[in-house]
């Protein structure tokens, strides 16, 4: 069956596979949302909502809109790592759609006063209202991500920027909590261990 399909430098183009594609697209569900952090949105909480599932990307009763200007700085904690190896912006086709993204690698609770840090990759983007373009990137950069910052510095002359979908596709592997099992295992025998041995050790004056 014939389909169309064109590369435009650093992202794909492909309606076709656009099903196939969404499937693989369920990093969302490894993302901790109880932390994650939206800078500049105009609505508490509305960055969170545009991470969801495949089938609800052209939902646009949700959304995230900025507010004092047209940047959105997101900072995404995952439960684990990440191998990330696509993403997808959906907005509207209009001005208000982002023009520019910026990734950065596992730098936790980053502000507007950082992005002046060179990204570990940018993209230009283009107006997608459906969900099918694709942006790949760097594998060698992002082979192990335990923490995303997103920053969209402009859009294509609006005064604000509106996001409805960010669609993370990889693979997610547990993280390692090692430190906090040996801390909880030996903070139990030296509380009762040492206390006797620690109140034998008084010295006591010679009568």
């Amino acid at each position: 069956m014939a389909h169309s399909h064109c590369n435009h430098g650093n992202h794909d183009h492909d309606h076709s596979n656009a099903e196939e594609i969404g499937v693989q697209y369920n990093l969302f569900e490894k993302i901790d949302k109880e932390n994650l952090q939206c800078l500049n949105e105009s609505v508490d909480g509305s960055g969170k909502t545009v991470f969801k599932p495949w089938e609800r990307r052209l939902d646009f009763s949700q959304y995230v809109e900025s507010d004092a200007d047209e940047e959105l700085l997101f900072n995404i904690p995952f439960t684990g790592n990440v191998k990330l190896k696509g993403i997808i912006i959906v907005s509207e086709d209009s001005d208000t759609h982002p023009s520019k993204l910026r990734l950065f690698k596992n730098k936790p609770n980053m502000s507007f006063d950082d992005v002046s840090l060179e990204p570990d990759q940018s993209f230009e983007l283009q107006k997608d209202y459906e969900g099918v373009i694709e942006y790949t990137p760097k594998i060698v950069a992002f082979s192990s991500v335990s923490h995303l910052t997103m920053h969209f510095p402009a859009n294509f002359g609006a005064e604000t920027t509106k996001i409805y979908y960010i669609g993370l596709k990889g693979e997610w592997t547990p993280g390692h909590r090692h430190g906090v099992t040996i801390c909880t295992y030996e903070a139990r025998p030296m509380l009762d261990d040492h206390k006797l041995k620690h109140l034998d050790s008084i010295s006591r004056p010679i009568e």
